[in-house]
């Protein structure tokens, strides 16, 4: 699902008139990072009277806790899938019972999203609630998708790690730079993709579907192409977003609610990721 959580409406909420030097004072727009200063690259900006600031550091710190976090979640998840095994030779299958702790660490998971949305402070403690309830949910989807496709996981783990990183350098270095055209066209592009997932959740209600866009055929896999080139995209908006909160000073607790977006985005690739190998793999 597309990421809702870092933009400049939130941080300018959250900042209210408490912040300094006019940091998102109303009306007035994050500012651009300095082209002669890169937080990814330089020392952490010092605080100030009135409280310690964001820094690249605390985000990444803040991220890695989240990622273990949902690790923790995923293994537990992971343990409550039962595979089958039916058959011998050609004739086996292997099924996967899903068990019914998916839901509620879904609804769980989307409510710590939420309340993590409207209420940044807080995300010190629900953004690791979070984690744990969507580790909870990726865990469970994902040995479902390995007992039928063995060894998938670690493919879409490592891709996501792949492009993670690939994204990461190409912005760090400057090579792909957000515009506020990039940013409109992926914005665009995102909002396009959930209007689309919404229907198809709409149709299946009503027992019909999105045509195409779940099977394996080959516009069922262009349209996962699009889907996981969108979502790496995304991570592009998260680190020019964070780039830019900590070149404007926000507070220090807002790692946590930078870390929150950048996993939301993690884990919706991932599961993007997941679901294109498995296309591939049916064929």
């Amino acid at each position: 699902m597309p990421n809702p959580t870092l933009n400049e409406k939130v941080f300018q909420r959250e900042a209210g008139g408490e912040l300094r030097d006019g940091w998102a004072a109303p009306d007035r727009p994050i500012p651009a990072a300095p082209d002669t200063v890169s937080p990814w690259t330089s020392a952490p900006p010092k605080t100030t009277g009135d409280g310690e600031v964001m820094t690249v550091r605390g985000i990444a710190s803040a991220t890695g806790v989240l990622l273990a976090l949902l690790l923790v979640g995923a293994a537990v998840g992971w343990a409550q899938v039962t595979v089958k095994t039916i058959g011998e030779g050609r004739l086996q299958q292997v099924t996967a019972d899903i068990p019914p702790l998916l839901l509620p660490a879904l609804l769980v998971g989307l409510a710590f999203a939420i309340a993590t949305i409207f209420r940044p402070r807080w995300a010190r403690v629900t953004a690791p609630l979070y984690a744990l309830a969507e580790g909870l949910v990726v865990g469970i989807i994902s040995h479902v998708y390995e007992a039928e496709f063995s060894g998938i996981v670690l493919q879409a783990v490592g891709l996501t790690v792949a492009v993670f990183l690939f994204m990461l350098v190409m912005f760090a270095t400057g090579r792909i730079q957000v515009t506020d055209k990039l940013r409109v066209m992926i914005m665009a592009s995102t909002a396009a993709i959930f209007v689309v997932y919404l229907l198809s959740m709409v149709a299946r209600l009503f027992g019909g579907d999105v045509p195409f866009i779940h099977d394996s055929g080959t516009f069922g896999i262009v349209f996962s192409l699009l889907v996981v080139g969108v979502a790496s995209m995304n991570l592009l908006l998260d680190f020019d977003f964070c780039q830019r909160a900590v070149a404007a000073r926000a507070p220090k607790h807002m790692e946590w609610y930078a870390a929150f977006g950048l996993l939301v985005t993690l884990v919706w690739l991932y599961l993007e990721l997941l679901r294109l190998l498995s296309k591939l793999r049916s064929r």
